[in-house]
């Protein structure tokens, strides 16, 4: 049994309303059987594409105070030291993860604790693996404060395809490791920011695997 993304509810329901509408005007207008045919098999396709990209699989995430687990599905592109100007002025470490438009999309908190920063920032569309497209995409950034008062950011990022970002952490709530914390359309990247002496488990090439695996741990 798929499950599906609350996001992806209305989306679903207009495409097949759509896809219904343009095979009942094929189907009067037209009595080529094969034409009717292959509108049905290309409408059942794009459907199930749809439907895929709205997948929502359950996930068992490890519970840590100390552990950061992947935020989302996709391949890891960049593990770097970066100068982070917008919430710790400071040198961080960032993990950034590849999301195409075949992963889940779903995005999951990192670690648990406080949300203490969540900001939208408008910006441009640059495809996602560009090195400035962290600082220059549209883009959220959310802080969350663990139990042992380490401050872990996570932003989502737009790409070239991406064009609608959902974030559901506001300052002041509660995250909880592994749970919704929003969702991007159709591919883009996620970076999480980290202190210098986080151990990182992970190196670039590898598949990320949202809610359940272990990126780094916190010290």
């Amino acid at each position: 049994m798929i499950r599906i993304h609350q996001e992806g509810f209305r989306i679903l329901l207009q495409t097949l309303i759509g896809l219904g509408i343009i095979n009942a005007l094929v189907n009067w207008l037209s009595d080529l059987a094969w034409l009717e045919n292959s509108v049905l098999v290309l409408s059942l396709i794009v459907y199930l594409l749809v439907l895929q990209f709205f997948r929502n699989p359950r996930r068992y995430p490890p519970q840590g105070e100390d552990i950061v687990i992947a935020p989302a599905d996709g391949k890891i592109v960049a593990i770097e030291e970066i100068e982070e100007s917008e919430y710790f002025k400071k040198k961080m470490l960032q993990i950034s993860i590849f999301m195409s438009p075949l992963n889940v999309h779903v995005n999951r908190y990192p670690v648990s604790g406080n949300v203490t920063y969540s900001q939208y920032h408008a910006g441009a569309y640059l495809v996602a693996w560009h090195p400035k497209s962290s600082t220059l995409n549209e883009r959220t950034a959310v802080v969350v404060k663990t139990p042992n008062g380490v401050e872990v950011m996570h932003k989502q990022i737009a790409g070239a395809v991406a064009r609608r970002i959902i974030n559901y952490a506001k300052p002041g709530s509660k995250a909880i490791q592994g749970a919704d914390c929003g969702f991007i359309r159709f591919g883009s990247r996620v970076d999480i920011v980290l202190p210098l002496d986080a151990n990182i488990l992970v190196k670039v090439g590898d598949k990320a695997r949202g809610g359940e695996q272990i990126l780094a741990e916190l010290k």
